[in-house]
């Protein structure tokens, strides 16, 4: 398992891939900070990572559409279920690499918060909450692209795939005020990533929201590994 976590940190680095990731999340979430924060002269960062939900969107896609689809196309995914490692190690070692790279930039990007300190005291505990949800919800994330990257050789089709479930993720709970039916409605606020996120803002570690997070991330690692399962007994 240390070993393809290796592999994947070192690709992530000797191709553009790695790079492009750090400079697309630091480049996107430098101007949503400065919008969110010095423009409208606030010490309170949650607006900034409520805002940011929307651009993992976006981002995170970029770190996992080529963690199985390029192992297809190039066929080197039979050395990988050849290898002497349980497909679930297999399957977790791609994912800590991506939430290591993940975890890594969105750590430098803190350093956002410093100028702060220069003209206001703001809430650390808040800021700390917001930011471990936001890991949690990376890692929510990120197991998603894992697993549509699982179904498909195409980079470009994993992308755009795992764009459109976080799309529906996030935005589920977007359209409530068009809709008359409660029932449609807490169906939808439920499953929503967003607004299980609202309660963060508010300096409230949500821990339903936690396990909301986690439980999303267990299962669509447990649907990778299912399809490499399938794959290798086919």
């Amino acid at each position: 398992m240390f070993a393809i976590y290796k592999k994947e940190m070192r690709s992530y680095f000797t191709t553009p891939l790695g790079y492009s990731f750090i400079a697309i999340f630091l480049a996107v979430s430098g101007f949503i900070f400065a919008l969110s924060t010095f423009q409208t002269q606030t010490s309170d960062v949650s607006g900034y990572f409520q805002i940011m939900i929307f651009g993992y969107i976006v981002i995170v896609p970029i770190l996992t559409m080529r963690s199985f689809a390029e192992e297809r196309r190039t066929k080197t995914e039979q050395l990988l279920m050849t290898s002497p490692v349980s497909i679930t190690s297999m399957i977790m070692a791609k994912f800590l690499a991506a939430f290591t790279m993940f975890a890594g930039t969105v750590l430098i990007s803190c350093l956002y918060y410093l100028p702060i300190f220069d003209y206001a005291e703001p809430n650390v505990g808040k800021a700390v909450g917001c930011l471990i949800a936001m890991f949690l919800i990376g890692m929510a994330f990120i197991s998603v692209g894992i697993f549509v990257s699982t179904l498909t050789e195409s980079t470009v089709t994993a992308c755009i795939g795992t764009m459109g479930i976080l799309l529906g993720f996030v935005g589920a709970s977007l359209f409530n005020g068009l809709i008359d039916v409660y029932f449609i409605r807490y169906i939808l606020s439920w499953l929503s990533v967003y607004s299980r996120y609202i309660n963060f803002t508010y300096g409230i570690f949500d821990i339903g929201a936690a396990v909301y997070y986690l439980s999303i991330t267990a299962i669509f690692l447990f649907l990778s590994v299912r399809v490499y399962e399938r794959r290798r007994y086919a």
